[in-house]
């Protein structure tokens, strides 16, 4: 059975969190997302704190960590923040994987080695299958030691929260494969969509594992407006001192971004190559984040449900 059309979209700041997710919840939105990082370029949030505050604000939408750090964190630890969100949410948490590594600064403060940040990450993965569904729990890995172990309580949602990894190259659609509910790239052309899609499916196969309930998404940078040259510019300009380099030629490649007809033909090629699930986050300057917001709602949201 195909999974029905879902819509997230980022809290794009660290301020005023309770009311820009009530915001989102208003505009129909299924899930609202948070990113993090310990230090970055620019100001961050954590994702546990900033959605445990936009759980109390809301009621309805799904609350996806997009994306948690997860080899920054013990395992435990990392299950248990997990645990704690679903049930203060009424279980309405969403786990978003990522390995990180592109600011090696903040790996270096938290005292974890970059290169190890792909197998820290399986291990707590599989810490987390274990934990969010069992008690007493004994599991001796190369960074995690258990001795019945359990949390209490267990989340809400069964057997566990959804997991949904990000990502770009092989090892990430292999966790995916291995450990997730969801596939969730970034920086993705609609042909590569539909490419790692099967390569999943095929990872999933070959490990024994029914994928027929695995759920494809993908995560776009977006700036809507009437001017198709104005919507490119914002998303080239804050893309471009985000990530510290020049978007220029990856802007019209990677995002969604210009005006309404345009996105929403753009759109309907991440959907045709099987995307399920869109996360759209904001990439236009602050003051243009609740008309770009209401833009997608209204022009690309709403149309795309009824196609």
């Amino acid at each position: 059975m195909t999974a029905p059309l879902r819509f997230g979209t980022a809290l794009r700041s660290p301020y005023d969190v309770a009311q820009n997710a009530k915001y989102i919840e208003d505009l129909g939105f299924d899930v609202i997302g948070c990113g993090e990082h310990v230090s970055f370029y620019g100001e961050t949030a954590n994702g546990f704190v900033s959605l445990s505050v936009a759980a109390g604000a809301t009621s309805r939408v799904q609350l996806m960590s997009a994306i948690t750090l997860v080899p920054l964190y013990p395992a435990a630890l990392l299950a248990k923040l997990g645990a704690a969100l679903d049930v203060a949410s009424g279980g309405r948490f969403m786990l978003g994987v990522g390995v990180g590594g592109e600011y090696p600064k903040e790996f270096e403060a938290c005292g974890v080695p970059v290169r190890q940040r792909g197998s820290r990450t399986d291990e707590a993965l599989e810490v987390l299958h274990r934990t969010w569904s069992q008690t007493d729990v004994t599991f001796h890995g190369k960074y995690t030691t258990l001795n019945e172990f359990s949390l209490k309580p267990l989340p809400i949602q069964k057997p566990r929260p959804p997991i949904w990894v990000s990502g770009r190259k092989e090892v990430a659609m292999r966790r995916a494969a291995h450990y997730a509910d969801g596939w969730l790239p970034y920086m993705y052309t609609p042909e590569q969509l539909a490419e790692s899609i099967e390569q999943i499916k095929k990872f999933g196969e070959d490990a024994g594992r029914d994928m027929r309930d695995f759920t494809p998404g993908v995560f776009l940078f977006t700036a809507v407006h009437e001017d198709q040259a104005q919507g490119f510019k914002m998303a080239n300009d804050k893309l471009s001192v985000q990530y510290a380099q020049d978007f220029t030629k990856l802007t019209a490649k990677y995002t969604l971004a210009g005006n309404p007809d345009h996105c929403r033909a753009r759109l309907k090629e991440y959907l045709d190559a099987g995307a399920r699930f869109v996360f759209v986050s904001t990439a236009c300057p602050d003051d243009y984040i609740d008309r770009n917001l209401a833009l997608i709602a209204e022009e690309i949201v709403k149309p795309s449900r009824g196609a």
